[in-house]
């Protein structure tokens, strides 16, 4: 029987509204049968979603959605099977996360530069339920009245003359080394995402040179023709095949297991053997 996948879920530990027990009761009533957690710069539900996982006939690979940079560009890293206690990979997520706060914060400061009526007083002190997913800053301008979603955060606050935040995250190469590393393996999220300016094949060509073990060929983000092109680059360049949904339990608006991949669409190779079930 082929087994349904979902490879990149997000949970409460970054932007996510589902906390672990949620998210694979969410899983399981989906029909899923292989997931994977990848939080942005984030481990902190990964242990609880192994215990939770043990006995319930499910097979899940922990992993985590890093934050790099090449070139000036922003890229998203998906690490899978790493040891959840390796020192330098976790003091590279916790320094991210660090600069995932700190852009938080700067993009308070340039909306109250640009005469918005709110403080980095009354920010500091803000708190928000994780349930209702996103980070800090979007909660917080949704309570002050001054966007009502993640649209009009990037689309109408940050759409036009006013630039997001874009933190100094580390170096894709340094990401890469610190993630194999840990026993870890590493491939490029959504690389059909716009605000990756289309990657061309040597752009793909230099990651590939650099480490980069594979491609999430199947993402919401992806249309049946790009879809094929970055099959057709893996199959090539004999690179790992993985899909999924980036949900966000609501959040952002992507849903659990969309667009619907299985087991045989993918090229999963070592990374069959780092399930957990």
């Amino acid at each position: 029987m082929d087994l349904r996948a979902d490879l990149h879920l997000h949970t409460t530990a970054s932007d996510g509204r589902w906390t672990p027990r949620e998210l694979i009761a969410e899983v399981q009533r989906a029909g899923i049968d292989i997931f994977a957690v990848t939080d942005h710069d984030s481990l902190d539900n990964l242990a609880e979603t192994i215990e939770l996982v043990r006995g319930s006939g499910l097979y899940f690979l922990p992993g985590v959605e890093l934050s790099v940079r090449l070139n000036g560009q922003l890229y998203h890293l998906l690490a899978y099977g790493f040891d959840l206690a390796d020192p330098d990979l976790n003091a590279l997520v916790r320094a991210n996360n660090a600069l995932l706060g700190e852009g938080n914060e700067e993009a308070i400061r340039l909306l109250i530069q640009a005469g918005y009526p709110i403080s980095l007083d009354d920010y500091a002190t803000y708190t928000w339920d994780r349930s209702r997913g996103g980070w800090k800053a979007i909660n917080f301008l949704i309570d002050s009245g001054i966007c009502r979603d993640v649209r009009g955060y990037f689309g109408e606050l940050f759409g036009g003359d006013l630039a997001h935040p874009e933190p100094c995250f580390p170096p894709l190469q340094e990401a890469i080394d610190v993630v194999r590393r840990a026993g870890g393996v590493v491939l490029l999220a959504h690389p059909g995402v716009p605000y990756y300016n289309g990657p061309d094949e040597r752009r793909l060509d230099a990651m590939v040179e650099m480490g980069i073990q594979g491609l999430e060929c199947f993402a919401p983000s992806h249309d049946r023709d790009s879809t094929r092109r970055f099959i057709d680059y893996c199959w090539s360049h004999d690179l790992l095949i993985t899909g999924g949904s980036d949900c966000h339990g609501g959040f952002a608006g992507r849903a659990l297991g969309v667009p619907p991949v299985y087991a045989s669409d993918l090229r999963l190779g070592i990374l069959k053997g780092m399930t957990i079930a």
